[in-house]
């Protein structure tokens, strides 16, 4: 009895499905460590994106998009070494304004969003504004979230970023990072 017990409880889990792949629930405030995560499927106030709906955006030229994916860190390097950052390769015609998402941003890089959106918005409030970065990445939650808490009313939030787009063989393009005040 107590094998034929056994044996049903281990086909009972093994028919349960995992509960460690449910996406995670939206957090109250911004997500502030373990960047590299399942995301929620939802942003509240924000419509989500699938690749699909994104790529029709982007060919209708009905939004901008808005990269945020942080820019890799320059190493330590000694003295003198020339060093190459790897290429960045977004959605063609994005504007590229990294660090922005993550879950507390000093007010330089606070600012720097809020320029950088005004430029991709045309200063717009209801304009379009598609913000991604890569799969499973809170970074582009987080921005998403940001934006929708400076007034903007139009924010698309495209989940699969870099990844999904391609995976479905879409387009990237080399990015230059939106300059911030005082580079050139």
């Amino acid at each position: 009895m107590i094998r034929l017990a056994a044996t049903l409880a281990v086909m009972f889990v093994a028919a349960s499905p995992v509960r460690a792949q449910d996406p995670p629930a939206e957090p109250e405030g911004y997500r502030t460590e373990d960047y590299r995560a399942p995301v929620p499927v939802t942003l509240a106030g924000a419509r989500v994106l699938t690749t699909a709906e994104a790529e029709a955006i982007w060919r209708d030229k009905s939004a901008a998009f808005v990269d945020v994916l942080p820019r890799a860190p320059k190493p330590n390097l000694p003295a003198g070494t020339v060093w190459r950052e790897r290429p960045h390769l977004n959605i063609p015609g994005s504007i590229w304004l990294p660090d922005a998402g993550y879950g507390k941003v000093a007010a330089p890089t606070e600012d720097y969003l809020r320029r950088g959106l005004v430029r991709a918005s045309g200063g717009d409030a209801t304009r379009l504004l598609v913000i991604y970065c890569q799969e499973n990445c809170w970074m582009s939650w987080n921005a998403a979230k940001r934006v929708l808490s400076y007034g903007y009313r139009n924010v698309a939030w495209y989940p699969e970023g870099t990844d999904g787009w391609e995976r479905a063989k879409l387009p990237l393009a080399d990015a230059e990072p939106e300059p911030r005040e005082g580079e050139q």
